[in-house]
């Protein structure tokens, strides 16, 4: 009997005992081939796709055979191409975590239960939420690039969660602490980047490569060229007393693509045991590099410097940053106080506490008065 048309059909193909669903989807016709002879087993899995196809869910038989690994060969090539920085943290996470769990995954098969189950299973290995965020992000970009490509190769995108994160930074450093780590410095180059760091909250990265072509000692500024930072854009400060004084030391005598902090006529790359050393002495064991960082940005907010201008020097691109490091400058908490005093105290008909004679005039006000409140009371009544 003929079928009616949009309901697909069902057959064998010559010399083969098997059943074969022919339909249509997205304007071209697919043949699949069922793996059964049970005529009503073919017809459910017709009625399956065609369910798909109705409901957007339909993935076509090629794009079925794609795993997971596929598409993070692409993603991981695609970092490559555009030479991102964080090139080698998306091949570890990949590497370390993701491959293990979705490697061998069919694209199709990847749904919001399963990458629940990822969390979880990751969460009983003690990983942290951030961290976890990161290797959804990177399988989130996997799956959008897949379904970008051209034949695409992901129908649909699973909901990706993101977890909440405790990511307020805490650590700073005041005047006295930083005093202490300065005398406790005892190589030049650990004491200029210590001021540097200190000064303008400039990363570790874009210190140690800093060149000393970037220090201009006839105009005192100091500058990062665009392409060598986190975010790519250039920056430019103006050098204070201290950090002319000891950058001027640090250049004396190189040239102009040698780098600014050395040791030994060597770059310092890796200076954990000077670091740990410097900040035992000064009595501040376990403090990180990234704590100048965010010192830099209380100590110009407290300056009054504007947070646009903060952004600009230590090289943010976003206002979240001062939610994030959670600076907060007390003047600002207590001229809040102060208006909101004000304020209340414009609109309170309450007679403040210390006005004895007012508190007296007016108890009458709740009973106290012998009868005045009554007749006060009967006049409104009548």
């Amino acid at each position: 009997m003929a079928r009616s048309r949009g309901t697909g059909s069902i057959f064998k193909p010559v010399g083969c005992r098997k059943w074969t669903i022919k339909f249509s989807a997205r304007g071209r016709t697919v043949r699949e081939a069922t793996g059964t002879a049970d005529y009503s087993k073919a017809q459910q899995l017709l009625t399956k796709r065609l369910h798909e196809i109705n409901t957007g869910r339909f993935v076509a038989p090629e794009i079925r055979r794609i795993c997971v690994s596929d598409l993070a060969e692409d993603f991981l090539r695609d970092y490559r191409i555009n030479r991102r920085k964080s090139t080698s943290h998306a091949e570890r996470r990949w590497r370390l975590h993701l491959e293990k769990f979705f490697g061998t995954v069919r694209v199709g098969l990847v749904t919001s239960t399963l990458i629940e189950k990822y969390i979880d299973e990751r969460m009983s290995e003690g990983a942290q939420n951030a961290s976890i965020n990161r290797e959804l992000a990177a399988l989130k970009r996997m799956f959008r690039l897949g379904h970008q490509a051209t034949p695409p190769k992901v129908s649909w995108l699973p909901a990706f969660p993101h977890l909440t994160e405790d990511n307020v930074r805490r650590g700073f450093v005041d005047d006295q602490q930083y005093a202490m780590l300065a005398a406790a410095a005892s190589e030049l180059w650990l004491r200029a980047f210590l001021e540097v760091s200190y000064t303008y909250g400039w990363r570790k990265s874009e210190l140690l490569n800093m060149r000393v072509r970037q220090v201009d000692l006839v105009g005192k500024t100091l500058r990062l060229f665009a392409g060598t930072t986190k975010n790519d854009d250039g920056r430019e400060v103006t050098l204070s007393a201290m950090a002319f004084t000891l950058l001027q030391e640090c250049v004396r005598g190189k040239g102009p693509d040698d780098h600014v902090f050395t040791r030994a006529g060597k770059p310092v790359r890796d200076f954990r045991n000077a670091w740990a050393k410097m900040c035992n002495a000064a009595g501040v064991p376990g403090l990180l590099l990234h704590d100048l960082r965010r010192s830099a940005a209380r100590n110009l907010r407290n300056a009054g410097v504007p947070e646009g201008v903060i952004m600009k020097i230590g090289g943010w691109r976003t206002r979240s940053v001062f939610d994030r490091y959670s600076i907060v400058v007390q003047s600002d908490i207590r001229d809040a106080v102060g208006k909101l005093e004000r304020q209340r105290v414009a609109n309170q008909s309450i007679p403040r506490p210390n006005d004895e004679s007012q508190l007296s005039h007016n108890s009458g006000d709740f009973g106290t008065d012998g009868g005045t409140s009554t007749a006060r009371n009967s006049k409104i009544i009548n």
